[in-house]
């Protein structure tokens, strides 16, 4: 019966050595696992921060998967699928006779349109709301660099302070496309 007690004593050892590394094992793939969330919350809000500044002049533009081969903390080399992107930007060209608001970029586009159809000066807020978007700070923030890159390249004006209108050569111009298309 004491050798049945021995074996059973030293197996039970086993497994609780077994158990121990085990959970090794899982505390450093929680410890990889924490560093590469904090690395991923990093780098969504630095995503997220320019995307904010850049509003609709971002645009991801996104290359074909490619083969990559990565090698893990254990030095294992595995190969992935990695999907690279670009960010590229989206300008708003100075205004010429003749040019469309099909030009713009959508955001723009639709500011312009709202100006001209109102006939009138706006206030950031007031195209936001029109163009459906919610009456937040950041969103007439955005929006305001916006109508000022179109006041720097001629598509429109402030009449003052905050007080946006497209240029009367831009109205013309839409009007024309409205009454001509």
């Amino acid at each position: 019966m004491g050798s049945l007690l021995e074996e059973l004593a030293r197996r039970e050892a086993v497994a609780r050595q077994r158990i121990e590394g085990i959970r090794e094992q899982i505390a450093a793939l929680e410890s990889q696992l924490e560093a590469e969330q904090g690395r991923l919350s990093r780098l969504v809000i630095t995503r997220e921060t320019v995307e904010e500044i850049l509003g609709d002049a971002a645009q991801l533009v996104h290359e074909p998967a490619r083969d990559a081969e990565v090698v893990d903390a254990a030095g294992v080399a595995a190969s992935v699928q990695v999907q690279p992107s670009t960010m590229g930007v989206v300008t708003v060209p100075p205004w010429q006779a003749g040019m469309t608001v099909a030009v713009l970029p959508r955001a723009y586009r639709d500011a312009v349109e709202i100006m001209v159809e109102a006939g009138r000066a706006l206030r950031a807020g007031q195209i936001a709301v029109a163009m459906g978007l919610p009456d937040e700070a950041a969103k007439r923030e955005g929006l305001r660099s916006k109508l000022k890159r179109l006041v720097e390249r001629g598509w429109a004006r402030e009449e003052g302070p905050g007080l946006f209108t497209v240029t009367e050569s831009v109205a013309r111009e839409v009007a024309g496309q409205v009454d001509g298309g």
